[in-house]
């Protein structure tokens, strides 16, 4: 039992661990997506800007202009262009993807080279945080020129939003598990003078009563070289009286320590016990159990020779 109580305080030690841990990385979360603020917003044009310039220097050409960024939507942005140009599609790929590095916020997005001339998709790729999950195709093939926008969209914060909802449902399921799966037993009411069922509180089994020499154990009583034998319940009310040598043990104790564990308690049955007891210590004329009227019984030994 103590080695399952100990298995059990290492359980909740992790769990206490494991649920801090889980806290601690969704407090980080939240805060990072916290940065969605007007000033990210705006340093991410910035940044989109940047994307125009650098394609048009890879396009040779380092003259005409950028054209102000357009947010389209919550997420979704377009580069825009004053001239007519030609791209390589790894080198746009490699643009985006070192540029949007520095944007907290665009760890996933997709991009889509838009034909002005009639609105046909020239070339997209996936960019995704983890990169084997990135879509990419069709690299190494030079793009005629022409009138083109860059179209950026971005994972939606919602999105995130709704992953940390997520994280910290978890967390709260997993702390209501914890608590219903962890959740010490009650441990059993141990009785004044039961402190021999305690794991290392066990004396050796053997007492002397009187002229008498009682072996839990054995479930025996020896006199003079004569042994007696005692069944397991008379053995049981035997040794709690042993343990408490004249003095009064009470009734309800007696029924409660013998046959609460076997989930029924007779009343007559400790009586029918005591008396067959009484017969077996018949022989030692020191030794009897005597009844105490409304309180139970006492193990009353003359003398004071009591060893264990």
């Amino acid at each position: 039992m103590l080695v399952c109580r100990n298995l059990l305080s290492g359980k909740r030690r992790y769990l206490v661990a494991l649920i801090l841990l889980l806290l601690i990385t969704a407090i980080w979360v939240a805060f990072a997506m916290a940065g969605s603020d007007d000033f990210s917003i705006a340093r991410r044009e910035v940044l989109l800007r940047r994307i125009g310039h650098e394609t048009l220097l890879q396009s040779g050409d380092s003259t005409s202009r950028v054209l102000p960024v357009k947010k389209l939507a919550e997420n979704e942005y377009q580069i825009s262009f004053e001239q007519t140009f030609t791209f390589q599609p790894d080198s746009l790929v490699n643009t985006t993807r070192r540029v949007l590095s520095q944007d907290p916020l665009a760890s996933n997005y997709v991009v889509n080279v838009i034909n002005g001339a009639n609105d046909n998709v020239t070339y997209g790729y996936a960019i995704s945080k983890n990169k084997k999950d990135d879509i990419i195709a069709c690299r190494g093939r030079m793009q005629p020129e022409a009138a083109y926008v860059i179209h950026i969209r971005f994972q939606s914060l919602e999105t995130n939003t709704a992953k940390i909802g997520f994280l910290m449902g978890g967390l709260a399921l997993l702390t209501v598990l914890g608590c219903i799966f962890l959740k010490p037993a009650t441990p059993r009411t141990v009785l004044p003078g039961n402190q021999h069922d305690i794991p290392g509180n066990q004396p050796s089994g053997v007492f002397t009563l009187g002229s008498m020499s009682f072996d839990a154990e054995a479930r025996k009583l020896v006199i003079d070289g004569k042994s007696t034998e005692l069944t397991k319940t008379e053995a049981r009310v035997l040794r709690i009286f042993a343990l408490a040598p004249n003095e009064v043990i009470d009734r309800s104790r007696l029924q409660k320590e013998i046959w609460e564990d076997e989930g029924v308690i007779v009343g007559r049955s400790l009586d029918m016990f005591i008396s067959k007891l009484r017969k077996k210590l018949d022989p030692d004329p020191t030794i009897k159990i005597a009844v105490i009227r409304g309180k139970g019984y006492k193990l009353e030994i003359a003398t004071k020779d009591l060893m264990s």
